[in-house]
């Protein structure tokens, strides 16, 4: 099934019926009274609509259409995604490494110790990488930086790029990173959330720089590049 998939549609979760009409009906209330667009790297999206992760509500309004539509320009390219998320949204066709995440095709594997037969043209993560070395006991801050050298040396194609998001304010050693201009991406663009609405903006990082993660949302996220 090809990427264009109408992915808005979808009804997923395992609520009863009258909790399934009552998250609807809030959602398409939702969806008639926002705005419809937003505007990243000089495209306009529009915002995501869906009742898994309540997307109206967090930043997988705009990660998913984002990465959605970089997957569409890729569509004949050996894609590998760091963290099991598109999934939920419209059905997929390439690799994924989830560590934790059980779930039919996904590999369940260390991403640092994940070595593919054959490399990788695009390599994609969605607020996956942040907790890579964070949320781990022990905790290891450096091994963020660790999992994406390795994915840069070892699973990446010659000619191929690795696109992530991550959101500002969740992993400390990530957002001391970016303070110092040590970024581990070649280029890099910010999103911010400018209403409790779900609204987002094209912003830079001394406008996120002081983002509060908050309760299961972000207030900024960053989509970091590297090319091949």
């Amino acid at each position: 099934m090809p990427y264009t998939y109408d992915y808005t549609n979808a009804v997923t979760g395992n609520d009863c019926a009258p909790a399934r009409y009552w998250r609807f009906a809030k959602m398409t209330l939702t969806r008639w009274t926002r705005e419809k667009m937003f505007v990243f790297d000089g495209h306009s999206y529009p915002y995501l609509y869906h009742f898994c992760n309540k997307t109206w509500k967090n930043e997988r309004g705009v990660e998913i259409p984002i990465f959605r539509e970089i997957l569409f320009r890729h569509q004949t390219a050996r894609i590998l995604e760091v963290g099991n998320v598109l999934s939920h949204y419209f059905p997929i066709q390439h690799d994924v490494v989830d560590k934790y995440e059980v779930a039919p095709a996904v590999l369940n594997q260390d991403i640092v110790e994940f070595t593919p037969a054959k490399r990788y043209d695009l390599i994609l993560s969605i607020s996956t990488l942040e907790h890579v070395g964070w949320d781990e006991e022990p905790r290891e801050p450096a091994k963020l930086l660790r999992a994406i050298e390795h994915l840069r040396n070892r699973c990446l194609a010659p000619g191929g790029q690795i696109l992530a998001s991550l959101p500002i304010g969740y992993n400390e050693f990530f957002d001391g990173l970016l303070r110092e201009g040590k970024s581990p991406f070649t280029s890099q663009h910010f999103l911010k959330r400018v209403s409790k609405r779900n609204y987002w903006i094209e912003s830079d990082w001394e406008q996120c720089r002081d983002a509060p993660y908050g309760r299961f949302v972000a207030h900024a996220i960053v989509i970091g590049t590297i090319k091949a």
